[in-house]
């Protein structure tokens, strides 16, 4: 078995597409501890600092003729403003600023993460995680704070027949509470599969045959992965202006 693994080694043909999702320490090797800086936390903070530039800087000498990054920074704040408004109304604009923020920072780190040799933190189930629980736990306590016990009508079916509510509350109920499990697994995983499948392909690109038909699959899912990253930030966040509706108008 040792012999078959080395020969397949020399041969080029081993590679391991989940290696690319590993966490270490950005400077230098050893184990990983709360205070280490790693690759993960090095290309958040870029998405971070991409998220400012793009909408404080790009936005800071405004003009009539808009420069790129001008005319960048409003195409995003109409988007996302309008999803607001349209989903939420009027009264969830005052928490536009918070959902432009996480719509601004899972396209950036989904696009750097598109960088060769780049890592992706929306990859990561504890990111995708964090963001989905702070969704959920905010819109959870403003529901209660905006409407009482009143938001406990969100579980209750009004329109079925008496027999069956009972029983479709339960299943609102753990509905509700999949929320945040569901949000943050439909971006981690379509993130990690998409760089994963390039990957492989990349591997193959070794081979002489097959490197051809590798490379121009490599281009179509790397074109298709540019379409998914913002896809994926658009989703996470018109799900989160859908549970903020509820926050707000639970009998609607």
């Amino acid at each position: 078995m040792a012999t078959e693994t080395n020969g397949a080694e020399e041969g080029g043909l081993v590679f391991h597409p989940m290696d690319q999702f590993e966490v270490q320490p950005f400077f230098g090797d050893g184990a990983v501890a709360w205070y280490t800086i790693t690759n993960s936390t090095f290309w958040m903070a870029l998405a971070v600092l991409a998220t400012f530039v793009i909408l404080v800087l790009g936005s800071s000498k405004r003009s009539i003729i808009p420069t790129r990054m001008q005319s960048v920074a409003e195409l995003a704040y109409g988007f996302v403003y309008k999803m607001v408004e349209d989903i939420c109304g009027k009264e969830g604009l005052k928490y536009f600023p918070y959902i432009m923020t996480l719509f601004m920072f899972i396209v950036c780190a989904n696009f750097l993460g598109l960088i060769p040799t780049a890592f992706t933190p929306t990859s990561h189930f504890a990111v995708t995680v964090v963001m989905a629980m702070a969704v959920f736990l905010t819109v959870t306590i403003l529901g209660f704070v905006k409407n009482g016990t009143a938001f406990l009508g969100l579980f209750w079916v009004a329109s079925a027949p008496l027999a069956l509510r009972p029983i479709l509350a339960i299943i609102e109920l753990i509905s509700y509470f999949v929320r945040p499990v569901s949000h943050s697994i439909r971006l981690a995983g379509n993130v990690m599969a998409g760089h994963a499948v390039i990957k492989v392909f990349a591997g193959f690109a070794a081979i002489t045959i097959i490197s051809p038909v590798s490379v121009v699959a490599i281009t179509a899912m790397y074109g298709l992965e540019v379409l998914v990253s913002f896809i994926q930030a658009y989703v996470f966040t018109i799900l989160t202006c859908v549970y903020l509706k509820d926050a707000l108008h639970p009998g609607h």
